[in-house]
């Protein structure tokens, strides 16, 4: 198994390239198929969230050059994209990837919303038919893992997603909610989050506006807040304290004379702006307006930290998990590296077993039943006998990484490559019909 992954997040990228690079739910389904394309590419997802964009392939021979397919896709320079981008194969592409599922690479150490995106990610390629089976084995493993460690740990415990940093950010700005309104533009998981910890400070009252009036609808009145139709929204945002905007808009929704006329309507009392958006939807623009105060979702950063210095004994635990789950996944691997060799060998062997008995059978005239279970096991015996030590050896180096050296000379020495390859074809179609069945 090959595996790369090549992509940006929140440590490598700043904001303004990371909204460049992120992909919609709804333009997915066109870039697996783009990415599916790409020389050596077996099967690959694509994971856009607001803190990261990420290529994750299966590869044959050399490789994929994901690095021009992000390129190609995106229509950012290389030279501009290159130096935030990082790369990592074969154990290190495997261990990111866990670490990505069990929320160790977040911005909000332990968040659980990750995990939910990757499961998303994956559903999509496997629709799109772009997961090969061999990756679609690699990221069941790594949803096994990060629920071991939101089982075994408490990384996870208490309030941490990003909605919830940025309602912690709004209380330290403005103290009590208690008399507060808030106004919540999109209504998908991101605000019914926000939402869920605004209710739990306090907030005196809750304002919801999406594109989508039914489902801004359904989320006001699952918290008691009330719905506004979105052509409604540059009329009633004044009324709001602090805005949430976590729309999954490809534009920006507020700018700079929004914001002057919110003043004017306020009589220029304090306005915040939260933008958990990605694509931003707030101007940074706003920001230099007197009583306008934006913060995107680099800028919740500071009080993220004071989460992940609580967390950091827990985060260690589970590392050590994923370490451990790292070597055991890897050490599975390499046995199921040598299954297609060992099983060619036997098959082999039983072949000329029964070739030699069928030749042998004119001079042996009639044999009894005995005789007949007598003669299949002696020979059955001899042959086990003879490549006990090979598939021995096998399994030795597969355990000790040492494989790639035994593999060519057992294959050579039994004459067994043709058969093997016939095998692993079957086999690698037989993987995907029960995928499709699945």
């Amino acid at each position: 198994m090959k595996i790369q992954v090549v992509g940006v997040n929140h440590h490598s990228a700043p904001l303004e390239l990371r909204e460049r690079l992120a992909i919609s739910e709804r333009q997915l389904p066109a870039a697996l198929t783009q990415l599916r394309r790409q020389p050596g590419v077996a099967g690959g997802i694509i994971l856009s969230t607001c803190n990261r964009v990420e290529v994750i392939v299966e590869s044959r021979g050399e490789g994929a050059n994901l690095c021009n397919f992000l390129q190609e896709y995106s229509g950012i320079p290389l030279p501009d994209l290159q130096p935030h981008l990082y790369e990592y194969r074969q154990r290190d592409a495997i261990h990111h990837l866990f670490r990505v599922a069990s929320s160790l690479d977040s911005m909000v150490l332990g968040e659980p919303q990750i995990l939910g995106q990757v499961k998303e990610a994956y559903a999509v390629a496997r629709n799109a038919g772009v997961m090969s089976p061999r990756l679609d084995r690699l990221l069941t493993r790594s949803f096994a893992i990060a629920k071991k460690v939101r089982t075994e740990t408490s990384v996870g415990t208490g309030a941490v997603s990003v909605a919830s940093v940025a309602v912690e950010l709004a209380q330290d700005m403005l103290g009590s909610l208690a008399n507060k309104c808030v106004y919540l533009v999109g209504a998908g998981k991101m605000s019914e989050l926000a939402a869920r910890h605004l209710l739990a400070r306090g907030v005196g009252s809750i304002l919801v506006s999406s594109r989508n009036y039914d489902r801004a609808a359904q989320l006001a009145q699952s918290i008691g807040g009330k719905a506004v139709h979105y052509e409604e929204l540059y009329e009633t945002c004044a009324l709001a304290d602090i805005v949430i905007s976590a729309a999954a808009a490809p534009h920006i929704i507020f700018r700079r004379q929004h914001g002057e006329r919110f003043l004017t309507l306020r009589r220029n009392r304090p306005m915040f702006f939260i933008d958990i958006s990605v694509p931003r939807t707030v101007d940074p623009e706003m920001n230099r307006l007197e009583g306008i105060f934006v913060y995107d979702i680099d800028d919740l950063q500071q009080t993220v930290a004071e989460y992940t210095a609580n967390r950091r004994t827990e985060a260690e635990r589970a590392e050590a998990i994923v370490a451990v789950e790292l070597e055991r996944f890897r050490s599975n691997l390499r046995t199921l590296d040598v299954v297609p060799t060992i099983v060619s060998l036997q098959q082999r062997m039983e072949s000329i077993r029964k070739s030699e008995i069928a030749r042998a059978r004119g001079r042996l005239g009639r044999l009894s039943s005995e005789q007949e279970a007598a003669l299949d096991a002696i020979t059955r015996g001899i042959v086990n006998k003879l490549i006990h030590g090979p598939i021995s050896a096998l399994k030795t180096a597969a355990r000790e990484d040492e494989a790639g050296t035994l593999l060519p000379a057992v294959e050579r020495l039994f004459d067994i490559a043709e058969q093997k390859a016939a095998d692993s074809a079957a086999d690698d179609i037989q993987s995907v019909l029960d995928m499709s069945s699945a």
